[in-house]
């Protein structure tokens, strides 16, 4: 967000006159640019905060073959200590590659999507007249984030399981890597097998995105009004921790099934939810109780504020250096 430059005051035999600033032609970041920045971004966070993203998927998918006991005895230091002992301090990493292949494609559709819908949002008759109304930029947030995180997930959603089943394998390694599980789930499960618990996804990954978007761009908006001489690095960090805690605490439940819904029927194994999405709610629910819904929440908190953090600051920072080399 650019900050508008303060208004200087000349006299003039006397007389005091306002004096308007020279206006500075905003710098326009180009499609390759904007792509560039958003996939470097993103795969930089699910980099960095990778031990912590399969810790919270190991927790969400555990209801689904154990009992109450097991999970009942479950923690985030017994989790980790078995994967350093029985799998190597490397196995924090399982699926990375996958990952990275998801996310670079992802965060840059998601980040491009979302400025192209912005500006088309802005066209909207109803919205054009409000363009100085707070409830419509918000509007416009809410809506361009949730379209473009739905865009972008549905434009990789391959990956996206994929990246899941390697991250859920343990001590038995079923699929070796991504073109062998690519092969073997298309094999075994056929094409829309790839596509398993899309819709459940897209229900999640919308208002995720949104609500993302929407409280960062807030956030990051109130601070530069109060505080414009604040670091844009500190800014970003801080706003997009906070955002991404709003969207996770919001959306965990929907993403718990999703993830669960991604490994029905992996390694060959029987299904366990034989009903639609309520259905599986419902039995997470009567099996596991209300706290069910939310395993896993305090690995992703821990994932998420430095995560989503380092992914905002790193877009908003590769932005500038970008605009800057290419003007």
């Amino acid at each position: 967000m650019q900050t508008e430059a303060r208004v200087g005051v000349a006299v003039e035999g006397g007389v005091r006159k306002l004096v308007q600033p020279p206006q500075t032609k905003p710098q326009q970041l180009g499609t390759v640019s904007q792509l560039l920045a958003g996939g470097v971004a993103g795969a930089l966070a699910k980099t960095c905060t990778a031990p912590l993203a399969r810790l919270t998927i190991l927790f969400q998918v555990q209801g689904m073959h154990s009992n109450v006991a097991t999970l009942r005895k479950l923690s985030i230091l017994s989790e980790a200590s078995r994967i350093i002992h029985e799998e190597g301090f490397r196995a924090f990493w399982k699926g990375n590659l996958v990952t990275i292949a998801h996310r670079l494609p992802y965060s840059s559709v998601n980040f491009y999507a979302y400025e192209q819908y912005k500006k088309l949002l802005k066209t909207i008759p109803i919205l054009q007249s409000h363009t100085d109304n707070v409830s419509a930029d918000l509007c416009i947030q809410f809506v361009g984030g949730g379209l473009a995180g739905i865009t972008a997930s549905a434009s990789t959603y391959p990956l996206d399981l994929v990246r899941t089943r390697l991250a859920a394998q343990t001590n038995t390694t079923y699929y070796s890597g991504i073109f062998h599980a690519l092969q073997t789930i298309s094999k075994e499960e056929g094409i829309f097998g790839l596509y398993k618990g899309l819709g459940t996804t897209l229900l999640t990954v919308g208002p995720s995105i949104a609500i993302s978007f929407t409280v960062y761009e807030s956030m990051r908006s109130y601070w530069q009004l109060n505080r414009p001489n604040d670091s844009s690095a500190v800014v970003s960090l801080a706003c997009g921790s906070l955002s991404g805690i709003a969207s996770s605490t919001a959306t965990f439940p929907l993403d718990l099934v999703r993830r669960r819904k991604q490994l029905e029927g992996a390694g060959g194994r029987a299904r366990v939810y034989t009903t639609g999405l309520f259905g599986m709610f419902r039995h997470i629910i009567q099996t596991e109780g209300l706290r069910g819904l939310y395993r896993g929440i305090l690995p992703e908190y821990y994932k998420v504020v430095p995560g989503v953090g380092i992914c905002f600051m790193t877009y908003d920072t590769l932005k500038k250096l970008l605009a800057d080399i290419s003007a």
